[in-house]
Order: structure tokens, then sequence, then C-alpha cells
């Protein structure tokens, strides 16, 4: 059925969304990095999107923003709305775990799960050595606290010698 035929449903339009790939890491989608948010639709019928980037000042907020619009453009949505929200402020907690397993396929290191606490928003991350994605190694250091992007590291692996980025935990 095509969007002539008939409206698409917010589920329908969540799910167009959520499959949009992150600008940055390609291999991994909004919904598994779980910067979206919200999806309705409005007073006007327009389908207002909210996400939440990665950093407060994500250089790929807007082409994020433009992908989202495409996406639902393809399926006669023109009325779109992309809003940001900063708070509550996105936290590595919220990628998926196809996310990280994703992340992890690709040569990405994914940030440490954090240890089980007393309340809400759970313990600490424990500073443990970083997993090379490449061979599996413990045997790794930072090389930099900036990589290809401000949510990543450059990490190198002792046993195997290759680089590879980290996400970084927050």
């Amino acid at each position: 059925m095509t969007r002539q035929e008939r409206a698409l449903t917010v589920a329908e339009i969540r799910e167009l969304v959520a499959a949009v790939p992150d600008p940055e890491m390609p291999m991994v989608t909004l919904e598994d990095l779980g910067i979206l948010r919200d999806v309705r639709r409005g007073a006007t019928g327009a389908v207002v999107v909210t996400i939440t980037p990665t950093y407060s000042g994500c250089p790929a907020l807007d082409a994020i923003g433009d992908d989202i619009r495409a996406r639902l453009a393809a399926c006669d949505e023109t009325a779109v709305e992309v809003r940001t929200a900063l708070s509550p402020p996105w936290s590595t907690d919220w990628i998926s775990a196809e996310g990280r397993r994703k992340l992890a396929a690709h040569g990405i290191a994914p940030p440490p799960e954090r240890a089980p606490g007393p309340g809400a928003g759970g313990g600490t991350f424990v500073p443990l050595s970083v997993r090379c994605p490449n061979c599996g190694s413990v045997e790794t250091r930072e090389l930099s606290r900036f990589g290809a992007t401000a949510c990543r590291a450059i990490h190198v692996c002792a046993a195997c010698g290759e680089p590879f980025d980290r996400v970084k935990p927050l």
C-alpha cells in the first residue's frame, strides 16, 4: 500500500525514522544509538520527530534532520518538524545491544555498559581495559582522546598493532 492510498500510522513513521543510518557511523541507525526520542503527529497533522544528539554540539545534527526529512518525504510525508531535546542528556546506556554489536563488527569498540547500582541511573563506569574489536585483546591504550567524531577516541592494540575507534562512555 502506498502513501497515496492511506496516511502512514505513527508506528509506521517511527519505524521509518528509526531505520535512518547515523551519518557519522552509518553501520548503526538512529534507533541503535538511542537518539530517537519521540515520533508523533502534531495538531496540524505534521510529523514531529524528537531526537537527542550524542553531544549538544554534534556537527551531524543538521545532517540527521535532513536524512529524517528525506526518508519521510520519500513516503509523501513532507510536513516534518525535527526537534532536539537536550534533557535528559544522551547517554551511551541508550545504545542498544544490536547497536553495540554492529559497532564492534565494524571495528569500533562500543562503550562499556554501566555497572548495576542502586536507584535509577545505575552505577558508574569502571575504567577497565578497552577490548580490541579486531582481535579481542585487552592490551590496548588510548592514542588520542579525540577521534573522527566528537563521540569517539582513538586507541591502539598492543597485540595486533591495529588502531581503532572507541565510542566514549558518557
